[in-house]
């Protein structure tokens, strides 16, 4: 009884969490008339693929050439602090060095802090450093933002990996190097994947970052373009949804293809 109840709760939030995608998908997919005694009216059904066109081809800020942007900044975002921040999360835990507690409390910390508090002192800084309405400053930002959570949580997650087999490789003359490249990063691909999936999944989700620092329309990236879509007098929202559906699909890609890691790398933020 305990299963069967925890299934039904578990399927009803799904259901619920579902009506507004539905609703989404079937303004992207049906006429705006069909849809004017609510999208759950099916006396006339003409599905069409036309606002998905529209939406990849707009005139004023096609997702053909967001997407792309979008991809550029997220794979680097997503690569960089993985390196960084295993390599720092494996020290963290099988390392000792003064003030480890306060370090970790830092990390902590800025884990709250929220992204409109620093966003001034961002913009002055890549102001100095030329770096605004650049990929490069904007993939430094996330990968800055990112390096603190998935330093913590890969920490977590190499303090539940057994000690005993680096210990071996020690005592056969391999160095801290080889150990971490050899032993330690492959045993942490779980983890690894379920970090990438997060991370991937919150850059190129993000607006308020890329908001204050890339403003040529050129290099706009997905989800600045889908504001643009709106027209002054008219709101179209068929091509609204539909670009919202298509930026959507890629994270959800991602999740899919890192489904196994996701679930076994989320030990890590269960364990000590």
């Amino acid at each position: 009884m305990k299963r069967f109840w925890v299934n039904l709760i578990g399927w009803t939030l799904g259901l619920i969490w579902l009506v507004p995608f539905m609703g989404i998908f079937m303004t992207a997919i049906r006429p705006m008339d069909e849809l004017l005694n609510g999208w759950w009216n099916f006396d006339e059904f003409h599905p069409t693929l036309k606002n998905f066109y529209q939406a990849w081809n707009h005139p004023t800020a096609p997702l053909s050439q967001g997407i792309p942007n979008s991809l550029i900044v997220a794979i680097f975002a997503t690569a960089f602090p993985i390196l960084f921040a295993t390599m720092a999360g494996y020290y963290l835990a099988r390392y000792t060095f003064p003030l480890k507690k306060s370090f970790m409390t830092t990390i902590i910390i800025t884990l709250a802090l929220p992204s409109q508090m620093v966003a001034i002192p961002i913009y002055e800084m890549l102001l100095k450093m030329n770096l605004l309405d650049s990929y490069i400053g904007l993939i430094l930002l996330h990968t800055a933002w990112g390096i603190p959570w998935i330093t913590f949580f890969m920490r977590n997650f190499f303090t539940t990996l057994p000690i005993e087999v680096e210990e071996a490789a020690r005592i056969d003359g391999a160095g801290d190097i080889k150990i971490f490249f050899k032993i330690a990063f492959p045993l942490s691909l779980p983890a690894i994947g379920s970090a990438a999936a997060l991370q991937f999944t919150w850059v190129w989700s993000s607006f308020f970052f890329e908001l204050i620092t890339i403003y040529s329309p050129d290099k706009f990236l997905a989800t600045q373009r889908i504001p643009l879509m709106r027209g002054v007098y008219h709101v179209d929202w068929g091509i609204l949804s539909a670009a919202a559906i298509m930026v959507m699909m890629v994270p959800i890609g991602v999740y899919l293809i890192l489904q196994k890691y996701y679930v076994k790398g989320m030990i890590g933020w269960s364990m000590k």
